[in-house]
């Protein structure tokens, strides 16, 4: 494999490294699009297929478990067969387990079988989480690019703001047009294509895959690797602490929205206002990204922007759940979502920078099974919680959980990583604890 032609200074990409993000922004574009057809739907499809509202939350419940099951055995494929056989296998069987829903809405199927069929979902989306930014962070330094995280990853945010937007606008627009079924056709499609392109330009670079030929020995391998560079190192267990609460909010509240904003417009049928919301995330996901370097910039630890957005994200959500004002409603719902987006590639760049690369996809992997676990008990929780209550009071018992996170975060700050003061790769392999001056 040729060495990178030239290194890279401070936060400027050379040429690889501009390469290598066009592909990364390429990937988060189209995979994103994909997603976000069914995002400003979701909830009210499984409701129109006979679902209550603790079975519609369970149901995504049983999709973030599938996320915790399939987790690790994922992560060996990411770091064992390559990132891109990853994400390849995510687009397939993520396509496949889509029409398997749209097959369910159309026969109105028992509750078991959208569970069994949510967690095939979920072992899709397995595929991708970790492997694509893991493989985005490795070809980076490959190509010599010695500058912080914070801003390839914000742009990443941003792209995937714009997907959301289009994607979730346009779901919204279509399903009022046809029905709440076609959206689901198209992200299958998007999906396909998805496959082809990530064929022709996605390449394993700074990384050789360590293939194993007993899968059981290599999961358990991977399983200790996550524990060893995960749980082990207390400044990023601490974060991966937090993430079952924050992760799990965030889920709940994003989905629930959905029939929330209908109930305050007056309209069960108004399908584009579903879509309206989740567009609204989206443009607070371009605006979150673009803040996230500038917000790292105003504080000397990257832990400060994680506490305030989690403590942030905890007030605006208690007021939300008083609100009975429909655009109102809407003002906060982008003002959570520019808070949310502008924290997440702070902590993506925090965590990356205190894991090896050999074990990078497998930390982010057991990283997002940590935050899929919160989801599996929050869900339904909250999901009942509406049932008995209404979602106003559901969304400010999300935001009191929310807050559960912060006493974590805290506990990372005071573990001193270095990964917490530098904006370039950690020098300090091991993450010792560090004077905080």
């Amino acid at each position: 494999m040729a060495p990178p032609r030239a290194r890279g200074t401070g936060d400027t990409l050379n040429q690889d490294a501009r390469k290598i993000q066009r592909v990364y922004l390429t990937l988060t574009l189209g995979n994103t699009v994909a997603a976000s057809f069914i995002w400003g739907i979701n909830t009210l499809f499984l409701l129109d297929a006979g679902l209550s509202n603790l079975e519609a939350f369970a149901a995504n419940a049983f999709f973030t478990a599938g996320m915790v099951l399939f987790e690790i055995p994922t992560g060996v494929v990411a770091d064992g067969w390559g990132r891109r056989t990853s994400f390849l296998l995510g687009t397939v069987t993520l396509a496949a387990s889509t029409y398997l829903y749209y097959l369910l809405w159309q026969i109105s199927g028992a509750f078991w079988m959208w569970a069994v069929v949510s967690v095939l979902l979920g072992l899709g989306f397995t595929f991708f989480s970790g492997a694509v930014e893991a493989w985005l962070v490795d070809a980076l330094r490959f190509s010599g690019y010695e500058g912080g995280l914070e801003s390839v990853l914000g742009r990443g945010q941003m792209v995937q703001g714009v997907a959301m937007l289009l994607g979730s606008v346009a779901g919204g627009v279509i399903a009022q047009a046809t029905n709440l079924g076609v959206p689901f056709l198209l992200r299958v499609a998007v999906l396909l294509a998805m496959f082809a392109v990530a064929f022709g330009l996605m390449h394993d670079v700074g990384f050789s895959p360590e293939r194993s030929t007993h899968p059981l020995r290599a999961t358990r391998a991977v399983l200790t690797a996550s524990i060893e560079n995960g749980l082990k190192n207390p400044p990023v267990r601490f974060v991966m602490l937090a993430a079952p609460f924050s992760a799990g909010v965030g889920i709940y509240v994003f989905y629930a929205l959905q029939p929330y904003l209908l109930d305050l417009f007056g309209d069960p049928q108004a399908y584009s206002i579903a879509g309206l919301a989740a567009a609204i995330v989206a443009g607070s996901q371009i605006l979150g990204g673009w803040l996230a370097p500038h917000a790292r910039s105003l504080f000397h630890k990257r832990t400060s922007v994680l506490i305030l957005g989690g403590t942030g994200g905890c007030v605006i959500l208690l007021v939300l759940g008083i609100t009975h004002n429909f655009w109102i409603a809407l003002v906060l719902l982008a003002l959570w979502g520019v808070v949310g987006s502008a924290v997440t590639p702070v902590r993506q760049a925090y965590v990356n920078d205190m894991i090896p690369s050999k074990q990078r996809a497998t930390v982010l992997s057991f990283d997002s099974l940590m935050g899929s676990s919160g989801g599996v008990v929050i869900q339904p929780l909250l999901g009942r919680g509406a049932d008995l209550y209404g979602y106003p009071a559901s969304l400010a018992m999300a935001g009191v959980i929310e807050l559960l996170s912060v006493p974590f975060l805290l506990a990372s700050r005071k573990q001193g990583a270095a990964a917490d003061r530098s904006s370039t790769p950690d020098s300090n392999p091991n993450n010792e604890s560090a004077d905080t001056t």
